[in-house]
């Protein structure tokens, strides 16, 4: 099914999604995205759909047809300190605040957002596979935090982040068990390893 490009005709739309609510490290990640009205459908659809090759080919894509786009990021301490969903939609309004355009309406995937400089919003379940700011948001957003979890392991390789990208896999609680946390993890988030 192709995406939809806008929720309304009448206004400038930013598309936002977060990636890495439900992983034991690593930083939450959020993008925004205003797309082109010529943005073209182009393999574009919810991250988690695609492959590890077909994101990454889409990145320099979507980064040069649309008219604007964000990322922004927030660490491990920030999300211990507020909790991963106002740190997930700070992290939104965050990508949103580094647009070199003000979108006049705010697509969000998923069901919460805190409002954001008086700009109306809409949630949308499922966002990324119904709207196609949402799904590059969310491809922009995704690459962009496996790149840091690659990188990151280099690091810390026996948590295997090159492959589970923070999430919690047998290996990476095997590995808590093993080695302990890093500053790379979330001290709020527990599991069998404490």
């Amino acid at each position: 099914m192709e995406l939809l490009k806008k929720w309304s005709e009448n206004y400038i739309e930013a598309g936002c999604d977060e990636v890495g609510r439900g992983c034991l490290c690593g930083p939450v990640v959020a993008a925004a995205v205003i797309l082109d009205e010529n943005f073209e459908q182009n393999l574009v659809n919810d991250s988690k759909k695609l492959s590890f090759k077909t994101r990454m080919d889409l990145d320099s894509y979507i980064k040069d047809n649309v008219k604007s786009f964000a990322i922004a990021e927030l660490p491990p301490t920030f999300i211990d300190e507020h909790n991963i969903l106002n740190a997930s939609i700070h992290a939104m309004h965050r990508a949103l605040d580094k647009l070199v355009i003000r979108p006049e309406f705010i697509l969000v995937d998923g069901n919460k957002f805190h409002p954001y400089n008086f700009i109306p919003h809409q949630c949308v379940i499922k966002g990324d596979s119904k709207f196609l700011s949402i799904a590059a948001a969310s491809i922009l957003a995704k690459n962009y935090r496996d790149k840091l979890m690659i990188d990151l392991h280099e690091e810390h390789p026996e948590y295997g982040w090159n492959t589970n990208f923070g999430y919690a896999t047998k290996k990476h609680q095997e590995a808590l068990i093993k080695h302990g946390i890093t500053k790379h993890h979330r001290q709020s988030f527990r599991l069998k390893y404490d």
